[in-house]
């Protein structure tokens, strides 16, 4: 394949007024101003729930324990750990917890506009961090205590150096891939259909125009390496899911046609139709040899971003059918590729004014529809274990015991428990620092990895029933009341042998219950 010659219309030309080019980054920076303005505001608006606590919880146990649970269950998003663990030794509140997440939104905004800069130009890479900006789904997940920020920041950056390295393949473009592409797939095991995406867009299309002196067969041969190496880095992860399968992921459902609309709603900032027009016309100048297996420059970026945006929701949509692996919130690393598409597609109208005048009122739309993600979940509903933590200490006693229907559901109480801890509600008489001495799961004084799983046996409950006078009983997903899990059913049989009465509270996705004799 021959080289194509690239027409770049990136940088304005000598008779345009230089002002034109510090209105551009004028506006890049006031963008970057309401990117961090957008995930900031109302950080903590939103109450801690359990992914978000267990984040917490697994990166500041000791490193001992750390590096097993890493290896035994938690693998996936480790990279995100590692660095919470970092920002842990400056704060611990709600607020600067989720401020990681947030900073790492923030930094992604330059990093959407270089990737449309590389594939388009300056007015499309504009355009593109406008809509990222004020997209509704980035804020969202910007505002937890979760990977799926840093896991977005990648994906982009990785999308970056594998088009600078096609382009003009260097050892530091490769090495840049390679890092960053590896750290990807560490902060999200789905960056790997990432990196699938990028080797679909090359066997597709072949290597777009470049301007090194090297053949395609070489850069096709450097990308090969680059791809092996990331694989050996990525090794123990690919061991890791091989060891436990699907059973970090057993609990997605099967996605059905309302949940994939609702999912493409809230993808595209509550603006199907306009995104998808937009996508359209970005289109329609390559329509001709869009699906040709070669092609010049301008088909290949446009079958590149729909390799990027569709090929991960395509693949795990049909694998679903076997065994359900979409979820919603995996697939926002496929964002990028939608705003830059959509920001091809806008700036493609003509006059110029008229692709201004569009651009601005679909940014006007999507910050319409910002507001709601302060006060809104996507595709979860947010738990109360902070509230249902809370009325445990309010309530406890002296000599009381406490049993966790499941292990994980210690982790979110000893997250709350230790926002609690030193404030003036505590009852030092009560709690001691500790709270109702917890006897399941318990395998040391502090969270120990093996208290991240398990569930208690009948001789437990029977042997601690006869110790204590008052025991509480925490549940969080066991199913529906009409129809509990084994454990509850155990539990509920078991405890009122020992202590008659029982008095129940409910909680959002969270049951509290006392056991006590009189």
């Amino acid at each position: 394949m021959q080289p194509h010659a690239v027409n770049e219309s990136s940088d304005a030309s000598p008779s345009q007024p230089s002002s034109a080019g510090w209105l551009h980054w004028l506006t890049l920076f006031l963008l970057l101003a309401a990117t961090g303005g957008a995930r900031f505001y109302c950080l903590a608006c939103k109450p801690f729930w359990f992914d978000e606590a267990f984040s917490v919880e697994v990166a500041r146990i000791d490193w001992r324990n750390f590096l097993h649970l890493m290896w035994w269950r938690e693998a996936n998003m480790s990279l995100y750990y590692l660095l919470l663990r970092i920002w842990l030794l400056f704060g611990h509140s709600p607020f600067f917890v989720r401020s990681l997440s947030a900073a790492i939104s923030m930094a992604t905004l330059p990093a959407i506009y270089w990737v449309g800069r590389l594939l388009y130009d300056r007015r499309v890479a504009l355009i593109a961090a406008g809509l990222f900006a004020f997209n509704a789904y980035s804020i969202r997940y910007a505002q937890e205590a979760r990977s799926y920020a840093l896991f977005v920041l990648l994906a982009t950056l990785s999308s970056g150096f594998f088009i600078s390295f096609l382009r003009t393949p260097t050892r530091r473009t490769s090495m840049a891939y390679v890092a960053v592409s590896t750290f990807a797939v560490y902060a999200h095991f789905y960056a790997l259909l990432l990196i699938a995406a990028h080797w679909l867009s090359v066997r597709w299309s072949g290597i777009p125009a470049r301007t090194s002196d090297l053949s395609s067969e070489q850069t096709l041969r450097q990308m090969r390496r680059a791809w092996i190496v990331i694989g050996i880095a990525v090794l123990p992860l690919l061991v890791f899911v091989g060891k436990t399968g699907a059973g970090p992921i057993k609990w997605i459902s099967r996605p059905g046609i309302a949940d994939l609309w609702r999912f493409s709603s809230d993808f595209m900032n509550g603006l199907p139709p306009i995104y998808f027009v937009a996508c359209l016309l970005a289109l329609v100048p390559v329509r001709k040899g869009l699906l040709a297996r070669r092609g010049d420059w301008h088909s290949w970026r446009v079958r590149f971003l729909i390799f990027w945006l569709l090929f991960p929701i395509v693949l795990t949509v049909l694998l679903s059918f076997a065994r359900p692996v979409f979820l919603a919130r995996y697939m926002i690393f496929c964002i990028p590729g939608l705003l830059i598409l959509s920001a091809a597609g806008l700036s493609s109208l003509r006059p110029s004014w008229l692709s201004g005048t569009c651009a601005a009122v679909v940014l006007l739309l999507s910050a319409h529809f910002v507001p709601f993600v302060y006060g809104h979940d996507f595709d979860n509903e947010r738990d109360a274990s902070g509230a249902a933590t809370n009325f445990i200490f309010d309530h406890a006693q002296a000599g009381d015991g406490i049993i966790f229907h499941i292990a994980e559901t210690r982790v979110p109480y000893e997250f709350f428990r230790s926002l609690r801890e030193g404030t003036n509600d505590a009852k030092p008489e009560i709690t001691g620092g500790l709270g109702p001495e917890i006897l399941f799961p318990r395998h040391g004084p502090g969270l120990d990895y093996r208290d991240f799983t398990g569930k208690p046996t009948e001789e437990l409950a029977r042997a601690e029933s006869g110790k204590h006078s008052r025991m509480w009983l925490m549940l969080m997903n066991n199913g529906p009341a009409q129809n509990p899990d084994p454990t509850t059913i155990l539990l509920t049989r078991i405890l009122p042998e020992y202590l008659p009465r029982m008095q129940r509270w409910e909680f959002a996705r969270v049951e509290i219950r006392l056991y006590s004799k009189y």
